[in-house]
């Protein structure tokens, strides 16, 4: 289970191309080893409602939620935090060029005694070919 959910801010669209964005993360986290292929998730929302630090108009944010399961070092998930950042920051470089955008990246670590899943892809993935 790495999931990432995307928040984004009312005219992102106009300031990044956000179907790159998702592919970009997807990338970013597919070559991170300690995350199985099958569990990825990439999902993008807008907010359609939002007001940001002072009220300006052309003030925008990108917000990234990665969701893990229990399990991985702090350490560990701080270094691919990192690289995942990384990504996001090349990809959304013209927006954060402004004095008008945020970009923000947080991990949480899910208990595995609540949550539950039903995930066939998973069988799917893991057959040898």
């Amino acid at each position: 289970m790495p999931h990432m959910s995307i928040e984004y801010s009312p005219g992102m669209e106009e300031n990044a191309d956000m179907a790159a964005f998702c592919t970009t993360i997807h990338d970013a986290m597919r070559a991170e080893a300690i995350f199985p292929l099958a569990g990825i998730r990439v999902r993008a929302y807008r907010a359609d409602h939002a007001i940001v630090a002072d009220g300006l108009p052309e003030n925008g944010f990108v917000a990234l939620t990665l969701t893990v399961g229990a399990g991985r070092a702090t350490e560990v998930l701080q270094e691919v935090g990192n690289r995942i950042f990384a990504a996001a920051k090349a990809a959304l470089a013209e927006p954060l060029s402004t004095t008008h955008f945020a970009l923000s990246l947080q991990i949480r670590v899910t208990d595995p005694d609540l949550s539950w899943k039903a995930t066939p892809i998973h069988q799917r993935l893991s057959k040898p070919e």
